[in-house]
């Protein structure tokens, strides 16, 4: 069985992740800082080391890089291109900041852009982290950097990734982006069907 990396889990599962992982021929290893969500490993995403160097064939990140400082991004996915096999890919997610500053731009920095269960999203929240858990003390929740899909792409070519593909989500309730990388190189149909897999979120 394939076994995927859910970085930065906090509490979700991989009936939380995409369609394609959530089947059962994938075995999700959940990996998060935080000891109060139960993952199966704790650590960082700039320090992966308990997970050995080629054990996993996919990663999937969801809204995690951009609680990184620019300087640590590099870092990270260093990491997660080191514990991916040869054949290995890496699925991640993150704000779309393009979309995210038109709204800032239209003056609406503390307008809602959607709502949730617990309550309206607002641009400034997209841009630097949720303001209410960050005010009951999850200070994790922070943003330090963020990403344009040109500069996620060209993010992932410098750490090595051979071939890639994104999209761009800029509209309410997402704003988000989405890229897939591979570690092997993989032709634009590859590419395009691997997307078409995991650009699926449940």
């Amino acid at each position: 069985m394939r076994s995927f990396l859910h970085v930065g889990c906090g509490p979700k599962h991989k009936d939380r992740t995409t369609a394609a992982f959530a089947a059962q021929d994938w075995q999700e290893i959940r990996f998060d800082i935080d000891p109060k969500v139960k993952p199966d490993m704790v650590g960082t995403m700039t320090d992966m080391s308990a997970v050995h160097t080629g054990s996993i064939q996919a990663v999937y990140s969801s809204h995690n890089i951009e609680h990184l400082y620019p300087h640590e991004v590099p870092s990270a996915l260093a990491e997660f291109y080191r514990v991916l096999s040869e054949d290995g890919f890496a699925v991640i997610t993150c704000p779309d900041l393009k979309s995210v500053c038109a709204l800032v731009a239209q003056d609406k920095l503390v307008d809602a852009a959607y709502s949730v269960a617990a309550g309206p999203i607002a641009p400034i929240d997209i841009l630097y982290g949720w303001r209410g858990p960050m005010a009951a003390g999850n200070l994790f929740m922070a943003h330090k950097c963020g990403f344009t899909l040109k500069v996620l792409l060209a993010t992932l070519t410098q750490a090595g990734f051979l071939s890639s593909a994104g999209m761009e989500r800029g509209r309410a309730p997402y704003f988000d982006l989405w890229a897939v990388a591979s570690k092997k190189e993989r032709s634009q149909q590859e590419m395009q069907e691997l997307a078409a897999l995991h650009f699926t979120p449940i």
